[in-house]
């Protein structure tokens, strides 16, 4: 018996689906198109997010590429069991590290001259090294770590011997959340409009789609998250890219 396929979500060009712990995304025809275009746009796209998402995951995490067929444009990559940061970032206690964390990432891509294309919130997934603690809330309570100290989550309430020792629960919510960082990673996921680009103008343009998507969906916070993402950028053209960033919203700005 094959496994059941279900749709996940429905993007711009392709459906995604998920097929046991696979990932499937597969590129539909569009009607409005001539049918030979059609196909060849499908395939050189299929073939471009591929080696895109090839080329990132030797330098950052993406999921991880199981197989490309050209001939049905579906790419087949593994599942991620994780955390949407468009849907979970304003909740989480460390949301200022996590985007330095995507400032480190997008500068390590940009470095390679690899475009994400559609840097948003909705394209990054937070997902835990140890996969047997992902939505499992117990399981990340006093489990030993790599390092052999306990993590211990902020519900977690002190036992009498660690009162009469003056430990205080601030010290040890302080202590998960750093235990909770390291814990985690940043997955960038759909480069369907990356490329590749040496140009300074298309990097700054990358960041111009990170800080609207915090202007737009994170809004209560979106000064703060976007200086911690330029803390953790540190790409070798930062400045010259964060000086094309301002050029990038002034022609925004003013434009009728």
């Amino acid at each position: 018996m094959t496994e059941k396929e279900t749709i996940i979500a429905h993007a711009a060009e392709a459906l995604i689906i998920k097929k046991g712990n696979i990932v499937i995304k597969r590129r539909i025809k569009k009607g409005y198109r001539i049918p030979e275009l059609d196909e060849k746009l499908r395939k050189l796209r299929t073939r471009s997010e591929a080696k895109l998402l090839e080329k990132a995951g030797k330098l950052v995490s993406v999921p991880k590429l199981i197989s490309v067929d050209e001939k049905t444009k579906e790419i087949e990559m593994e599942f991620l069991n994780g955390k949407k940061l468009s849907e979970n970032l304003d909740t989480l206690p460390n949301r200022f590290e996590i985007m330095e964390k995507v400032g480190e990432v997008t500068a390590k891509i940009h470095d390679a001259d690899i475009i994400h294309g559609d840097l948003t919130t909705s394209n990054m997934i937070l997902a835990e090294k140890n996969e047997n603690k992902i939505n499992n809330p117990a399981a990340s309570i006093e489990q030993p770590q790599k390092n052999g100290k306990e993590l211990i989550t902020h519900n977690v309430k002190l036992s009498r011997s660690e009162r009469a020792r003056g430990v205080h629960e601030e010290t040890i919510i302080k202590t998960s959340e750093r235990a909770s960082s390291e814990e985690s990673e940043v997955y960038l996921i759909d480069f369907g409009l990356g490329f590749i680009s040496k140009r300074i103008e298309d990097k700054a343009v990358d960041l111009h789609l990170i800080k609207q998507a915090l202007e737009a969906k994170h809004f209560k916070e979106h000064e703060k998250l976007f200086s911690s993402f330029e803390k953790g950028y540190a790409s070798k053209d930062k400045v010259q890219i964060l000086e094309q960033l301002k050029k990038v919203e002034a022609r925004g700005r003013y434009k009728h």
